[in-house]
């Protein structure tokens, strides 16, 4: 469905240059404080030794998945986290190995996944715990949201400093054997990259990776989690 040539030209990374420019949810709310226990934020540092910001969600004690497109030199992951002003009760963890999937096409964002190895253990609470991820066999889900931190209807030219969030509908005219996607003016976009789709079950099936601007309305991609199902388990058993 889409063409990877016109893919190319307009999709837009979803990560941002530094922490002031995050990511946008628009047309949504401010979350319940802690009601997504699973969310990370992901600093990175980057090579220039600026830093900058992914979104991600915990999968275990020591492991975050986030998109292939958020590398970096290094990482700090915060896990407990909903207001970014106030970081008293969250738990600040330095990333020690990088898994990312091999065949990650940069160009198109197919296979946008990179999971995340921490140094040590996370301590899980009512404020941080694990999300499940959608089976192989799982049924394309409808009812989803997404959030993240960042710019926002209320704060178009900085980091909103709370967890925003959005349910939306997926597009059944889109569907793609790579993506997940839905078209309107909400959604995610710079800064978000990583972040989980989360469907009716609870479960995350999709990893937010890009959106491509289409007239009035932006298309928004998340990498399918039940095609790398298999993939996250063999590195998350083995390592």
């Amino acid at each position: 469905m889409h063409q990877r040539c016109t893919l190319l030209l307009l999709i837009l990374a979803l990560t941002a240059p530094d922490p002031d420019d995050a990511g946008l949810i628009y047309g949504g709310k401010v979350a319940v404080p802690h009601s997504r226990p699973y969310m990370v934020l992901v600093e990175r540092k980057l090579p220039s030794g600026k830093t900058s910001i992914c979104g991600g969600f915990l999968l275990s004690k020591n492991f975050v998945m986030t998109a292939a497109h958020c590398q970096a030199s290094s990482y700090n992951v915060i896990l407990g986290l909903h207001d970014y002003s106030k970081q008293d009760n969250t738990e600040r963890i330095l990333v020690k190995e990088t898994f990312i999937r091999e065949d990650y096409v940069p160009e198109t964002l197919i296979n946008d996944l990179l999971l995340l190895k921490l140094s040590y253990d996370a301590k899980l609470s009512s404020h941080v715990g694990p999300i499940a991820l959608a089976a192989p066999e799982a049924a394309a889900p409808q009812s989803c949201s997404v959030a993240g931190w960042g710019r926002s209807d209320k704060h178009p030219t900085s980091m909103t400093p709370v967890l925003m969030e959005v349910d939306i509908t997926l597009s059944a005219d889109c569907e793609d054997k790579d993506f997940y996607c839905f078209l309107g003016s909400a959604g995610v976009g710079r800064g978000d990259s990583g972040g989980p789709l989360v469907c009716e079950d609870g479960k995350a099936y999709g990893v937010a990776s890009g959106t491509v601007e289409k007239e009035n309305e932006k298309e928004n991609l998340f990498s399918k989690i039940p095609k790398h199902k298999q993939w996250i388990d063999s590195i998350m058993n083995t390592v």
